[in-house]
């Protein structure tokens, strides 16, 4: 298995040459203006603003505009189980390496995502030679195998992991997801892959992970498992929140209380997804029953002000929990791609134009007396 010091000697020329030979000149509110300073630099008093990006975004103007943003970085999807992992012993470097490099060299953060959960998992982990179910020792040892070479991998570049994302089920009357690992091995996968984490990196930060945190039923389940093994000496040092947003959701009251009941158990919090859909209703290119699909122009003045509105809103808050909020990740760099891009409609949920400019919604965010 090559070291990831030397999988990055092999890319370190053609990123350097990538990275130089490209700009981007971010417009300013006013025509005929730039704007040198980037998010990062705004709130260089608060906490780190990261973006989630994948190999193809390391070069040219999407990397000039990550440089100038932000300062941290998360793997959308090099470092998930499945695209890292995808056969037991075969690991697939190469992707996540370019992007621990790219952090490395312009001296920004590196958070890891994810190393447990239940999609993006191979098969191959909850099967035997056979096709059938393996027990949950092999499955809890197969975890630890993974969980252990992969952050030693990364020692030295990652400084916090999503650790497990998603154990928590969205249905009032369910607690856990009831996936894979925890059809094998009840809850007590969340504890272990918490345990193998820490023991392969002491000094990493390390988090649980979930969407609809904002939700009273869920957010409360998150709260009692997490508070469970935190009094089980668990290693678990933050929550994070996904932020995969909507224009009317989530309110400024349910935000609050997310951040100060996470926060209340001596845990750090973590907006880790960031992004705000200009549409009500699902997430993504699902399409609300009834609902035409829209054209790729589709970014109506009436999208535009829901969403500054609730940018301006969330920023707000974030500013508020200084030093209980200790990171904020978007996912995905502009408005070009989104996840939540899809089935017939495009979708524009961030702080960048698909031209990389600022949208109205970044002036507000950047907008704020300092001194407050």
């Amino acid at each position: 298995m090559n070291t990831l010091k030397g999988t990055l000697v092999v890319l370190a020329v053609t990123l350097f040459f990538a990275s130089c030979s490209s700009s981007v000149k971010i417009t300013g509110e006013k025509p005929g203006t730039a704007n040198t300073k980037g998010l990062k630099d705004y709130y260089k008093d608060f906490f780190p603003i990261g973006v989630a990006v994948a190999p193809r975004m390391l070069h040219g103007e999407d990397s000039a505009l990550i440089v100038n943003q932000f300062n941290s970085l998360t793997a959308e999807n090099a470092m998930k189980m499945g695209p890292l992992h995808p056969r037991e012993n075969e690991y697939f470097w190469k992707d996540g390496d370019s992007i621990a490099f790219f952090a490395k060299k312009h001296g920004l953060r590196l958070r890891g995502h994810n190393l447990c959960w239940h999609a993006q998992a191979p098969n191959w982990m909850f099967k035997n030679a056979n096709g059938d179910t393996v027990t949950k020792e092999v499955l809890l040892q197969r975890l630890k195998d993974h969980i252990t070479t992969v952050v030693k991998h990364y020692k030295d570049y990652v400084y916090g992991w999503d650790v497990v994302n998603e154990a928590i089920d969205d249905r009032e009357n369910v607690f856990y997801r009831p996936s894979a690992w925890y059809r094998i091995c009840g809850e007590e996968f969340i504890a272990k892959a918490f345990e193998y984490a820490h023991a392969a990196d002491p000094k990493a930060v390390l988090f649980y992970n979930d969407y609809n945190t904002e939700n009273p039923k869920k957010r409360e389940k998150i709260y009692q498992m997490v508070k469970k093994l935190k009094e089980a000496g668990i290693p678990i040092h933050g929550v994070g929140l996904q932020g995969h947003w909507s224009v009317n959701n989530p309110s400024r009251e349910e935000l609050e209380k997310s951040i100060k009941m996470f926060s209340s158990l001596g845990l750090q919090v973590q907006v880790t997804e960031l992004d705000v859909s200009v549409y009500a209703g699902r997430q993504g290119g699902q399409l609300i029953q009834g609902q035409r699909r829209d054209s790729a122009s589709a970014f109506t003045p009436e999208m535009e002000e829901q969403q500054r509105e609730k940018y301006k809103m969330a920023f707000d808050v974030f500013r508020q929990y200084k030093g209980k909020l200790t990171g904020i990740t978007f996912w995905n760099l502009s408005d070009r791609y989104s996840w939540l891009d899809g089935r017939g409609r495009k979708n524009y949920p961030l702080l960048f134009d698909t031209n990389r400019q600022p949208k109205k919604a970044y002036w507000d965010v950047v907008r704020f007396d300092a001194a407050k």
